[in-house]
């Protein structure tokens, strides 16, 4: 059915929103953007902007959770091909880190929010089911090995999952490039494993 008028002019504010707030953020980093910013980028009031997110980290949830959704269906894709069990994960794994650090900051505070944030918020609980997907999909890939069990295959991959928010949000891994980050999860990743 299509959307009513209503809905529909409701979907372009917040496309709007959407656009302007992941504009300015990868722009300028989300802690030196403010909401008035973006409401008026996205030509609206901030009374109206706070209809749609009550806070930055909301906005920021908005903008960040569709990258994160891609970067998870590529992943999951990339580790379809990938025979070894270690390097099917990290197929995974990759594209959610390289989407997290496009904007450094930005992706330490989205998974701050993730975190901390208040999960009965929708963006929080869409970020949550997002690590939910996340782990579903490595569980998946470790089932491949037989002496991996559907409860050990879940529970390892809720460490890996800890393993990899760890590694992208730590201070001391600010300066650190994609690949030295995938790497250092890739080295705790494999001490995991069966052998």
């Amino acid at each position: 059915m299509p959307l009513g008028r209503r809905e529909r002019k409701k979907q372009e504010k917040l496309d709007r929103i959407v656009a302007a707030a992941s504009e300015l953020f990868a722009e300028h980093g989300v802690d030196e953007v403010t909401t008035q910013q973006i409401a008026d980028k996205a030509d609206i009031g901030t009374g109206t902007l706070f209809l749609y997110a009550k806070t930055k980290g909301e906005l920021l949830l908005l903008v960040q959770n569709a990258k994160y959704v891609e970067a998870l269906e590529q992943g999951r894709a990339d580790a379809e091909s990938v025979p070894g069990v270690l390097d099917a994960v990290m197929a995974i794994v990759r594209p959610i880190v390289e989407c997290n650090r496009i904007q450094i900051d930005n992706g330490r505070t989205y998974l701050r929010e993730m975190v901390f944030g208040d999960p009965e918020e929708p963006r929080h609980g869409a970020a949550l089911a997002i690590v939910a997907q996340t782990e579903e999909a490595v569980a998946a890939v470790l089932r491949r090995d037989d002496r991996v069990t559907e409860g050990d295959a879940a529970t390892l991959a809720h460490i890996v999952s800890a393993v990899m928010f760890l590694s992208m949000a730590a201070g001391v891994n600010i300066a650190l490039s994609v690949e030295e980050i995938v790497q250092d999860i890739r080295g705790q990743v494999e001490v995991l494993l069966p052998r």
